[in-house]
């Protein structure tokens, strides 16, 4: 090997070296940036007339596990759903309430209760009587505000979906481009390596809301496939379509038209749906499933309650004053049959004296003209008897033999229950997706430690290679002496 010949090939090992020691620096400083891919310099031996003649770079490649990072996306699609449908079911949970201590349903049925054996011992008591109205009055608030609130989830789930529809566009569209972008350049260079980046946060964003898997095509590009096999991007982006509803009723359902369906062109992805496309997980799996299936059943069980209520304390039975077929205590204020009673049920107006009522006619009938005796408790006693009688039910989901309180627990224990199931599916979810996130960051992410080994080494070759040229001119210095 000649001096010269010597010389250029420490050279390249100089000018490699700086390569090597700008992307460590690059993936030091990425280190904690979300979706950074750790790049290392391809490195190839120069030949020149079928000699070695030094080192040279090829470009940069992207340390990546398809995969690790496939599987990861499939676990982001089951904890965006689990999540949701845990805290979902936790406020539906506490806001109907598992004890006579809290605040919520249970607690109020309790009370009522409570307060209807008191009125039976003290009929005479207006103080009773009073304490009873306002706690008839307090069950009919509560049952109100979580028909309401069943409608506000609703509401959000749909308006959720519709903002989650436009972001999944968009990022559909990002991976179009960016596929563009690739397919036209050298993909080892750091640019092709950055857009790259870019893509994968894309699908990244995709998969929150819908599983999906890339599939790797000529040029550098990908296709975008859900998990149930419909083409999201095949050359070009596809759209999905969604149309929000702007007002939400018990009555509103997909099947009847009411709500709008998640499309792609002709297939329908809505999940739950016949269609082999429909969605099995991920955000829009969650939210479908809460605004077509678990609020309305939530809320046609508490309808199931409400109209307990209302027939329980309506037997004609009870009250001898009043109209044979008539409301008692509770009355449903709209059309009876019609889903949606929790949000209607309202005390009679006979009894209550913000409506013009009376209050003693609690004791004495809501037919009666006058007061009767304030020492005759047979009405209530005869409500309490009504209250606590065990009747059998099988509706909603609901199945067994109830007194009214009862019910209401039995009810709270099942949504109880429905959010244990799904905070132990969170815990699961979230389990496999940090494993497998610490898997995917082993092969892809930036190990500090294992850069800066990698600087040392980098250090060390560039400090050789300044050294050969260093000796190598000492040397031709000497010949230039001779």
């Amino acid at each position: 090997m000649s001096i010269s010949h010597a010389i250029n090939a420490a050279q390249t090992g100089l000018k490699v070296s700086g390569l090597r020691a700008d992307v460590v620096a690059t993936n030091v400083a990425n280190a904690s940036t979300p979706g950074y891919v750790r790049r290392s310099i391809i490195l190839s031996e120069t030949l020149v007339g079928g000699r070695t003649s030094g080192v040279s770079s090829t470009g940069v490649v992207r340390a990546t596990d398809s995969g690790l990072t496939s599987e990861r996306m499939t676990l982001s699609s089951n904890v965006a759903q689990s999540s949701l449908m845990a805290s979902t079911w936790q406020v539906l949970s506490s806001r109907i309430g598992d004890d006579a201590e809290g605040t919520g349903l249970f607690s109020k049925l309790s009370n009522f209760e409570s307060a209807l054996s008191a009125a039976v011992v003290s009929p005479e008591s207006g103080t009773q009587l009073s304490a009873l109205l306002d706690a008839a009055n307090s069950v009919v608030n509560e049952l109100n505000g979580l028909s309401q609130l069943v409608t506000q989830q609703r509401t959000e789930a749909d308006r959720e979906i519709a903002d989650g529809v436009n972001v999944v566009n968009a990022a559909l569209k990002q991976v179009e481009e960016l596929n563009g972008l690739l397919a036209g350049m050298d993909r080892t260079t750091a640019q092709a390596a950055a857009l790259m980046d870019d893509r994968q946060r894309a699908l990244d964003t995709i998969s929150e809301y819908l599983p999906i898997e890339a599939v790797p095509r000529d040029g550098g590009t990908i296709d975008v496939v859900t998990s149930e096999g419909v083409y999201l991007v095949a050359g070009t982006a596809k759209q999905l379509e969604f149309t929000p509803g702007n007002a939400f009723g018990p009555n509103m359902t997909v099947d009847n038209g009411a709500l709008s369906k998640l499309m792609v062109g002709d297939l329908e992805l809505t999940p739950g749906a016949s269609s082999y496309a429909a969605v099995s997980s991920g955000m829009f799996g969650a939210l479908f499933t809460l605004r077509d299936a678990d609020l309305p059943a939530f809320g046609a069980q508490l309808d199931t309650i409400a109209n307990d209520l209302v027939s329980r304390l309506s037997n004609d039975a009870i009250d001898p004053t009043k109209v044979a077929g008539e409301f008692g205590l509770f009355v449903d204020t709209g059309t009876p049959g019609d889903p949606g009673l929790a949000g209607r049920i309202d005390i009679n107006a006979q009894i209550d004296p913000t409506q013009g009522g009376s209050i003693w006619r609690l004791r004495d009938g809501i037919g009666a003209a006058s007061e009767g005796p304030p020492g005759n408790n047979s009405i209530l006693s005869a409500m309490s008897d009504a209250f606590t009688a065990i009747q059998s039910m099988n509706a909603n989901g609901i199945q067994g033999s109830f007194s009214a309180t009862d019910l209401v627990a039995h009810v709270a224990s099942m949504t109880g229950q429905t959010r244990i199931s799904h905070e132990t599916a969170l815990s699961a979810a979230s389990t496999q997706h940090d494993l497998m996130m610490e898997a995917e960051l082993s092969e892809t992410g930036v190990d500090i430690d294992s850069q800066m080994q990698d600087l040392l080494a980098i250090e060390q070759a560039y400090a050789a290679n300044a050294r050969v040229i260093e000796i190598a001119n000492q040397m031709l210095q000497r010949l230039m002496e001779i």
